[in-house]
Protein backbone atom coordinates (compact mmCIF):
# COMPACT_ATOMS: atom_id res chain seq x y z
CA UNK A 1 0.00 0.00 0.00
CA UNK A 2 1.15 3.49 -0.34
CA UNK A 3 0.28 6.15 1.80
CA UNK A 4 0.40 10.08 0.84
CA UNK A 5 1.14 12.12 3.62
CA UNK A 6 -0.05 16.13 3.59
CA UNK A 7 0.40 17.86 6.80
CA UNK A 8 -0.97 21.88 5.35
CA UNK A 9 -3.91 20.30 3.04
CA UNK A 10 -6.71 23.16 1.73
CA UNK A 11 -10.19 23.59 0.28
CA UNK A 12 -9.04 24.44 -3.37
CA UNK A 13 -11.15 27.95 -4.57
CA UNK A 14 -11.43 28.79 -8.02
CA UNK A 15 -13.68 31.91 -8.79
CA UNK A 16 -13.93 32.91 -12.46
CA UNK A 17 -14.56 36.75 -13.63
CA UNK A 18 -14.45 38.56 -16.56
CA UNK A 19 -13.53 41.50 -14.94
CA UNK A 20 -11.98 41.61 -11.03
CA UNK A 21 -13.46 45.07 -9.88
CA UNK A 22 -11.84 46.31 -6.90
CA UNK A 23 -13.06 48.08 -3.47
CA UNK A 24 -16.60 46.99 -5.92
CA UNK A 25 -19.49 44.10 -4.88
CA UNK A 26 -17.52 40.56 -7.53
CA UNK A 27 -20.51 38.72 -8.24
CA UNK A 28 -19.36 34.90 -9.51
CA UNK A 29 -21.35 32.32 -11.26
CA UNK A 30 -18.73 29.96 -11.91
CA UNK A 31 -17.23 28.25 -8.47
CA UNK A 32 -15.59 25.20 -8.11
CA UNK A 33 -13.80 23.66 -5.02
CA UNK A 34 -11.29 21.08 -4.57
CA UNK A 35 -9.24 19.38 -1.53
CA UNK A 36 -6.30 20.74 -2.44
CA UNK A 37 -2.78 20.38 -1.22
CA UNK A 38 -0.01 18.18 -3.00
CA UNK A 39 -0.51 15.21 -1.29
CA UNK A 40 -3.98 15.04 -1.99
CA UNK A 41 -2.97 15.23 -5.67
CA UNK A 42 -0.87 13.12 -5.33
CA UNK A 43 -3.54 10.32 -3.87
CA UNK A 44 -5.99 11.59 -6.55
CA UNK A 45 -3.67 9.85 -9.27
CA UNK A 46 -2.81 7.05 -7.69
CA UNK A 47 -6.12 6.16 -7.05
CA UNK A 48 -6.85 6.75 -10.81
CA UNK A 49 -3.86 4.45 -11.39
CA UNK A 50 -6.03 1.62 -9.18
CA UNK A 51 -3.17 1.73 -6.65
CA UNK A 52 -4.41 1.04 -3.11
CA UNK A 53 -3.42 4.19 -1.27
CA UNK A 54 -4.49 5.98 1.95
CA UNK A 55 -4.29 9.83 2.58
CA UNK A 56 -3.15 11.02 5.93
CA UNK A 57 -1.93 14.25 7.56
CA UNK A 58 -3.87 17.25 9.67
CA UNK A 59 -7.24 18.36 9.39
CA UNK A 60 -9.56 20.65 11.56
CA UNK A 61 -13.21 22.15 11.46
CA UNK A 62 -15.63 22.41 8.90
CA UNK A 63 -13.04 22.80 6.07
CA UNK A 64 -11.40 19.94 7.07
CA UNK A 65 -14.76 17.53 7.00
CA UNK A 66 -15.07 18.99 3.77
CA UNK A 67 -11.49 17.96 2.61
CA UNK A 68 -12.74 14.23 3.87
CA UNK A 69 -15.77 13.81 2.58
CA UNK A 70 -14.53 15.49 -0.87
CA UNK A 71 -11.88 12.11 -0.80
CA UNK A 72 -14.75 9.73 0.78
CA UNK A 73 -16.81 11.06 -2.37
CA UNK A 74 -13.71 10.17 -4.90
CA UNK A 75 -13.51 6.81 -2.86
CA UNK A 76 -10.45 7.51 -1.55
CA UNK A 77 -9.65 6.38 1.70
CA UNK A 78 -7.77 8.68 4.52
CA UNK A 79 -6.61 8.49 8.13
CA UNK A 80 -6.64 11.86 8.74
CA UNK A 81 -5.87 13.50 12.62
CA UNK A 82 -8.06 16.08 13.62
CA UNK A 83 -6.78 19.36 15.20
CA UNK A 84 -7.81 22.34 17.14
CA UNK A 85 -7.66 25.10 14.05
CA UNK A 86 -8.99 25.02 11.55
CA UNK A 87 -7.35 24.05 8.14
CA UNK A 88 -7.27 26.69 5.34
CA UNK A 89 -8.41 28.16 2.30
CA UNK A 90 -6.43 29.20 -0.96
CA UNK A 91 -8.47 31.46 -3.21
CA UNK A 92 -7.51 31.76 -6.67
CA UNK A 93 -9.84 34.13 -8.98
CA UNK A 94 -9.13 33.96 -12.77
CA UNK A 95 -10.05 37.59 -14.12
CA UNK A 96 -9.12 39.87 -16.95
CA UNK A 97 -8.68 37.22 -19.91
CA UNK A 98 -6.09 34.83 -18.15
CA UNK A 99 -4.98 36.87 -14.88
CA UNK A 100 -4.74 35.44 -11.55
CA UNK A 101 -5.14 36.96 -8.49
CA UNK A 102 -4.37 34.12 -4.72
CA UNK A 103 -5.64 34.85 -1.74
CA UNK A 104 -3.89 32.42 0.41
CA UNK A 105 -5.08 31.52 4.14
CA UNK A 106 -2.01 31.19 6.43
CA UNK A 107 -3.50 28.24 7.89
CA UNK A 108 -3.50 26.82 11.33
CA UNK A 109 -0.80 26.36 13.96
CA UNK A 110 -0.33 23.52 15.00
CA UNK A 111 0.41 22.71 18.82
CA UNK A 112 3.63 20.43 20.34
CA UNK A 113 1.52 17.97 21.20
CA UNK A 114 -0.85 18.00 18.15
CA UNK A 115 2.69 17.54 16.30
CA UNK A 116 3.67 14.46 19.04
CA UNK A 117 0.36 13.04 18.50
CA UNK A 118 0.70 12.58 14.64
CA UNK A 119 3.95 11.01 14.89
CA UNK A 120 2.19 8.30 17.41
CA UNK A 121 -0.64 8.37 14.26
CA UNK A 122 1.65 7.81 11.90
CA UNK A 123 3.02 4.82 13.41
CA UNK A 124 -0.37 2.91 13.91
CA UNK A 125 -1.06 3.64 9.87
CA UNK A 126 2.82 2.30 8.47
CA UNK A 127 2.24 -1.90 8.88
CA UNK A 128 0.98 -2.48 6.02
CA UNK A 129 2.51 0.32 3.39
CA UNK A 130 5.46 -0.29 1.37
CA UNK A 131 6.14 3.92 -0.20
CA UNK A 132 5.09 6.88 1.68
CA UNK A 133 4.75 10.64 0.13
CA UNK A 134 5.17 13.55 2.08
CA UNK A 135 3.92 16.62 -0.16
CA UNK A 136 4.18 20.46 0.59
CA UNK A 137 5.19 22.65 3.19
CA UNK A 138 4.95 22.46 6.99
CA UNK A 139 1.81 24.10 8.60
CA UNK A 140 3.11 26.83 11.44
CA UNK A 141 4.09 25.40 14.53
CA UNK A 142 5.94 22.61 13.72
CA UNK A 143 9.60 22.67 13.64
CA UNK A 144 11.50 23.05 10.09
CA UNK A 145 12.79 19.38 10.82
CA UNK A 146 9.80 17.52 11.40
CA UNK A 147 10.12 15.78 8.25
CA UNK A 148 12.81 14.42 9.39
CA UNK A 149 11.09 12.43 12.41
CA UNK A 150 7.88 11.24 9.76
CA UNK A 151 11.08 9.88 7.61
CA UNK A 152 12.61 8.15 10.69
CA UNK A 153 9.45 6.47 11.66
CA UNK A 154 8.85 5.12 7.97
CA UNK A 155 13.00 4.08 7.15
CA UNK A 156 12.47 2.01 10.96
CA UNK A 157 9.72 0.08 9.24
CA UNK A 158 12.13 -0.48 5.93
CA UNK A 159 9.68 1.90 3.89
CA UNK A 160 10.46 3.69 0.64
CA UNK A 161 10.13 7.68 1.34
CA UNK A 162 9.26 10.36 -1.17
CA UNK A 163 9.54 13.81 -0.49
CA UNK A 164 8.66 16.78 -2.47
CA UNK A 165 9.35 20.19 -0.03
CA UNK A 166 11.28 22.94 -0.85
CA UNK A 167 13.53 25.53 1.08
CA UNK A 168 15.04 25.08 4.51
CA UNK A 169 12.53 22.33 5.04
CA UNK A 170 14.11 20.06 2.56
CA UNK A 171 17.84 21.42 3.18
CA UNK A 172 17.15 20.13 7.01
CA UNK A 173 16.56 16.87 6.02
CA UNK A 174 19.07 17.00 3.33
CA UNK A 175 21.93 18.09 6.42
CA UNK A 176 20.33 15.28 8.32
CA UNK A 177 21.12 11.64 8.74
CA UNK A 178 17.60 10.12 8.16
CA UNK A 179 17.92 10.22 4.13
CA UNK A 180 13.97 9.81 2.04
CA UNK A 181 14.50 7.43 -0.74
CA UNK A 182 13.83 10.35 -3.32
CA UNK A 183 13.10 13.63 -3.98
CA UNK A 184 11.78 15.46 -6.47
CA UNK A 185 13.30 19.03 -7.10
CA UNK A 186 12.52 21.15 -9.82
CA UNK A 187 15.44 23.58 -11.76
CA UNK A 188 14.39 26.63 -9.63
CA UNK A 189 14.80 24.33 -6.19
CA UNK A 190 18.37 23.00 -7.34
CA UNK A 191 19.49 26.27 -7.96
CA UNK A 192 18.59 26.88 -4.17
CA UNK A 193 20.11 24.25 -2.58
CA UNK A 194 23.84 24.86 -4.45
CA UNK A 195 23.50 28.75 -3.77
CA UNK A 196 21.79 29.78 -7.52
CA UNK A 197 24.40 28.31 -9.48
CA UNK A 198 24.06 28.35 -13.07
CA UNK A 199 22.23 24.65 -14.57
CA UNK A 200 21.77 26.22 -18.10
CA UNK A 201 23.91 23.39 -18.98
CA UNK A 202 23.60 20.03 -19.15
CA UNK A 203 26.99 19.22 -17.81
CA UNK A 204 26.59 21.67 -14.97
CA UNK A 205 23.12 19.66 -14.13
CA UNK A 206 25.00 16.35 -14.05
CA UNK A 207 27.66 17.39 -12.01
CA UNK A 208 25.38 18.42 -9.31
CA UNK A 209 23.03 15.03 -9.40
CA UNK A 210 26.56 13.44 -8.48
CA UNK A 211 26.93 16.17 -5.48
CA UNK A 212 28.00 14.63 -1.87
CA UNK A 213 24.88 16.91 -0.91
CA UNK A 214 22.42 14.18 -2.43
CA UNK A 215 24.72 11.24 -0.43
CA UNK A 216 22.28 8.65 0.82
CA UNK A 217 19.36 9.35 -1.61
CA UNK A 218 18.89 7.31 -4.29
CA UNK A 219 16.35 9.11 -6.58
CA UNK A 220 16.58 12.99 -7.39
CA UNK A 221 14.30 13.63 -10.00
CA UNK A 222 14.84 17.39 -11.10
CA UNK A 223 12.10 18.60 -13.16
CA UNK A 224 12.71 20.95 -16.14
CA UNK A 225 8.66 21.69 -17.30
CA UNK A 226 8.57 20.83 -21.06
CA UNK A 227 12.14 20.23 -21.35
CA UNK A 228 11.92 16.90 -19.01
CA UNK A 229 13.91 15.84 -16.43
CA UNK A 230 17.32 14.73 -15.03
CA UNK A 231 17.62 11.78 -12.60
CA UNK A 232 20.00 10.86 -9.98
CA UNK A 233 19.07 6.71 -9.37
CA UNK A 234 22.15 4.96 -7.43
CA UNK A 235 25.43 5.67 -9.03
CA UNK A 236 24.26 6.73 -12.70
CA UNK A 237 22.86 9.53 -14.16
CA UNK A 238 19.93 9.70 -16.86
CA UNK A 239 18.39 12.67 -18.77
CA UNK A 240 14.51 11.78 -19.92
CA UNK A 241 12.38 13.40 -22.97
CA UNK A 242 9.32 13.64 -22.75
CA UNK A 243 6.93 14.30 -26.02
CA UNK A 244 5.49 17.56 -27.03
CA UNK A 245 1.91 18.32 -25.95
CA UNK A 246 -0.40 21.01 -25.70
CA UNK A 247 -0.80 21.41 -22.18
CA UNK A 248 -3.91 22.37 -20.90
CA UNK A 249 -3.42 23.08 -17.26
CA UNK A 250 0.62 21.92 -15.78
CA UNK A 251 -0.36 22.45 -12.69
CA UNK A 252 0.06 19.70 -10.13
CA UNK A 253 2.27 17.48 -12.67
CA UNK A 254 4.92 17.83 -10.38
CA UNK A 255 2.61 15.64 -7.66
CA UNK A 256 1.49 13.63 -10.33
CA UNK A 257 4.92 12.45 -10.98
CA UNK A 258 5.62 11.67 -7.38
CA UNK A 259 2.48 9.31 -7.63
CA UNK A 260 3.43 7.89 -10.61
CA UNK A 261 7.18 7.09 -9.16
CA UNK A 262 5.55 5.75 -5.88
CA UNK A 263 3.32 3.36 -8.16
CA UNK A 264 6.84 2.42 -9.49
CA UNK A 265 8.33 1.43 -6.36
CA UNK A 266 4.98 -0.07 -5.11
CA UNK A 267 5.14 -2.33 -8.18
CA UNK A 268 8.92 -3.12 -7.98
CA UNK A 269 9.66 -1.63 -11.85
CA UNK A 270 12.79 -1.54 -13.31
CA UNK A 271 15.03 1.44 -12.90
CA UNK A 272 14.14 2.82 -16.56
CA UNK A 273 10.31 2.23 -15.99
CA UNK A 274 9.77 3.76 -13.25
CA UNK A 275 11.03 6.37 -14.45
CA UNK A 276 9.18 6.53 -17.90
CA UNK A 277 5.93 5.60 -15.45
CA UNK A 278 6.72 9.04 -13.25
CA UNK A 279 7.07 10.93 -16.25
CA UNK A 280 3.87 9.56 -17.70
CA UNK A 281 1.59 11.10 -15.02
CA UNK A 282 3.24 14.18 -14.88
CA UNK A 283 2.21 14.60 -18.50
CA UNK A 284 -0.95 13.01 -18.23
CA UNK A 285 -1.83 15.71 -15.57
CA UNK A 286 -1.28 18.54 -17.90
CA UNK A 287 -3.56 17.07 -19.84
CA UNK A 288 -6.01 17.35 -18.07
CA UNK A 289 -7.97 20.43 -16.85
CA UNK A 290 -8.26 19.66 -13.41
CA UNK A 291 -5.33 19.79 -11.12
CA UNK A 292 -4.30 16.44 -9.78
CA UNK A 293 -5.87 14.23 -12.46
CA UNK A 294 -5.16 11.97 -14.85
CA UNK A 295 -6.95 9.92 -17.76
CA UNK A 296 -5.28 6.58 -17.24
CA UNK A 297 -6.52 5.20 -20.48
CA UNK A 298 -3.64 7.76 -22.57
CA UNK A 299 -1.14 6.08 -20.18
CA UNK A 300 0.39 3.83 -22.71
CA UNK A 301 0.38 6.32 -25.64
CA UNK A 302 2.41 8.65 -23.56
CA UNK A 303 4.60 6.02 -21.77
CA UNK A 304 5.97 4.92 -25.34
CA UNK A 305 6.87 8.62 -26.34
CA UNK A 306 9.14 8.89 -23.62
CA UNK A 307 12.87 8.02 -23.96
CA UNK A 308 15.60 7.77 -21.23
CA UNK A 309 19.17 8.34 -21.96
CA UNK A 310 22.35 7.25 -19.26
CA UNK A 311 24.40 10.20 -19.35
CA UNK A 312 27.27 8.05 -17.73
Amino acid sequence: MILTITLNPSVDINYQLDTLHIDDVNRVSTVSKTAGGKGLNVARVLSQLDESVTATGLLGGTIGEYIKNQLNDQEIPERFMPISQESRNCIAVIHDSGKQTEILESGPVISKEEGDNFLNHLETLLDEVAVVTISGSLPKGLPDDYYVKVIKKCKDRNIKVILDTSGSVLKNVMDSKVKPFAIKPNIDELKGLFSDSDFTSEKAIREALQSEKFSGIECVMVSDGSKGSYVKWEENSYKVTIPKVDAVNPVGSGDATVAGLASALENKQSVEEGIKTAMTTGVLNALNEKTGSIDATDFDAIFDQITVEALN
